[in-house]
């Protein structure tokens, strides 16, 4: 029998792929109804909140005056930093289908499928097929990528027009012209403009692809390089100048994203490797790494080399983020992927030598299936273990409770999610992370002083998030000096009137 390649043929190849992406959005819209409470829900929530108050003010029929403005205003208690675009997408939707906040969660979904496209296209042209639909695989499949890909923040859009921008940029590398180089810019000037964070991969797969065959000199003398810069930095760059110069919202929204005392902090970096494993998988990290190895010379190469010192001047920039956020490594996956692209090619070639039987070649079938099938498998019993609809009712009741007073609350999300379901705003009291976010930034307080401070002229304080108040005693054995105002099955209210 031929030693062809297990997916030589074009029928295996379509099979392989259709059978891959339809896997991929499938796992993605279980659950789909379910509260954006799955994944980093503060971000997911303020997204929400903004997108209400985009449609609703469109003024539709059947919502109250009270609630319209309610909406409104909560949005406009919320930090602006990226622009609102995905936001405003499904706003527009909301205008056809009514306020539905899953519907974010289709959006997300289906632009990491596109990013997985562009994958696809950028290592199968690099690489070999075999090498794409393993990156691939692992770029649509691997768990936080199908948490993380389904929730209502701009990251995901963001990463999907990174991808895209890889593939644009190598290809216009390979084939220069001057449509190839307008596409490249405004992939990457969009990627910037819906999130700058990205300016770091953009730029360092941008500048390890070109000084792999050009001097810099070489560079300024290209108008087409000028082209791509010049298209890739508007966007965001109007945004900036328009934000800090003139509405002026964003002068306060950079600060904090540097730490220099963690640079000298080992734990940080502990923090960091943690949170880098919970997104990407240390033995994918480690792979992608190795793939080095593996990895001739060329434009492989050149994009690997890149994209790993743009991932590690992102993570030491924002070290405090890398190190407590997962989701700032959401653009790690693709980073991983595209390392593993040798991976593939290598484990496919092996396994094509040793399959030389029609039934050996089956059993790989299966087993490739089998795997897939129990990754996705393990990730849905995940969706299902929580139930996150009780809350809504539960915060509505709340709502409802205090609405009448001011509050401060020890609650998830800094209050959106009594913003969202509750229809009230509130005061939020810090959690042990902001207060050690705050120390590390060289701010703190006695207990005494915080609690005046924060409880001043309110009228309840309220509780939701009790796990929080076990690691604050001092706090715990205040409230208890109040009356219980009132409580039910996942909140209680204290009665800060009558001390």
């Amino acid at each position: 029998m031929s030693k062809s390649s297990l997916f030589s043929s074009r029928a295996s190849r379509v099979a392989a792929l259709l059978l891959l992406f339809t896997a991929a959005l499938a796992i993605r819209l279980y659950d789909l109804t379910d509260l954006p409470l799955d994944f980093h829900p503060t971000r997911q929530l303020l997204s929400a909140i903004k997108a209400r108050a985009l449609y609703y003010e469109t003024q539709p029929d059947g919502i109250s005056t009270e609630q319209l403005e309610a909406g409104i205003y909560f949005a406009k208690l919320k930090a602006t930093v990226e622009p609102v675009v995905f936001e405003r997408l499904v706003a527009f939707t909301y205008g056809f289908t009514g306020e539905y906040v899953w519907i974010a969660r289709i959006y997300s979904s289906l632009f990491w499928l596109i990013g997985g496209v562009f994958l696809f296209l950028l290592i199968r042209d690099l690489v070999s097929f075999e090498g794409a639909l393993l990156s691939t695989a692992y770029y649509l499949l691997f768990p936080y990528a199908i948490i993380g890909s389904r929730s209502f923040q701009p990251d995901v859009l963001m990463v999907t027009l990174i991808v895209a921008f890889w593939w644009a940029f190598a290809r216009w590398m390979r084939s220069p012209t001057w449509t190839g180089a307008v596409l490249a810019g405004l992939l990457g000037g969009f990627a910037l403009f819906i999130k700058f964070t990205a300016a770091f991969f953009v730029i360092g797969a941008a500048l390890g692809l070109v000084l792999s065959r050009y001097r810099f000199r070489d560079l300024f003398r290209s108008g087409q390089v000028w082209l791509i810069a010049i298209l890739g930095a508007l966007p965001a760059s109007g945004y900036l100048i328009y934000g800090l110069f003139i509405k002026g919202t964003l002068g306060g929204q950079f600060a904090g994203r540097f730490i220099p005392a963690l640079l000298l902090s080992p734990l940080n970096y502990l923090q960091w490797a943690v949170k880098a494993d919970l997104a990407a998988g240390v033995v994918f990290i480690a792979l992608g790494l190795l793939g080095f190895l593996l990895a001739e010379r060329g434009l492989l190469r050149s994009l690997m080399t890149g994209l790993w010192i743009a991932y590690l001047t992102y993570s030491l920039f924002f070290n405090y983020h890398v190190a407590t956020h997962d989701y700032y490594h959401l653009p790690f996956i693709p980073i991983v992927a595209v390392s593993l692209g040798l991976w593939g090619q290598w484990l496919l070639a092996r396994l094509t030598e040793v399959t030389v039987q029609r039934y050996q070649r089956i059993a790989v079938y299966v087993i490739l299936l089998f795997v897939m099938v129990v990754e996705t498998w393990n990730v849905r019993n995940q969706m299902k273990a929580v139930d996150y609809r009780p809350q809504a009712e539960m915060f509505a009741e709340v709502g409802e409770l205090v609405k009448d007073g001011t509050v401060i609350a020890l609650t998830q999300d800094y209050g959106s999610r009594l913003e969202y379901w509750g229809w009230t705003s509130s005061y939020t009291w810090p959690s042990v992370g902001d207060l050690a976010y705050a120390q590390a930034r060289g701010t703190s307080f006695s207990f005494d002083r915080r609690f005046e401070r924060y409880t001043a002229k309110r009228d309840f304080f309220l509780v939701t998030d009790f796990d929080e108040l076990n690691r604050q005693p001092d706090l715990k054995e205040r409230l208890n000096l109040f009356p219980v105002y009132a409580e039910g099955n996942g909140y209680v209210v204290f009665d800060l009137r009558k001390p």
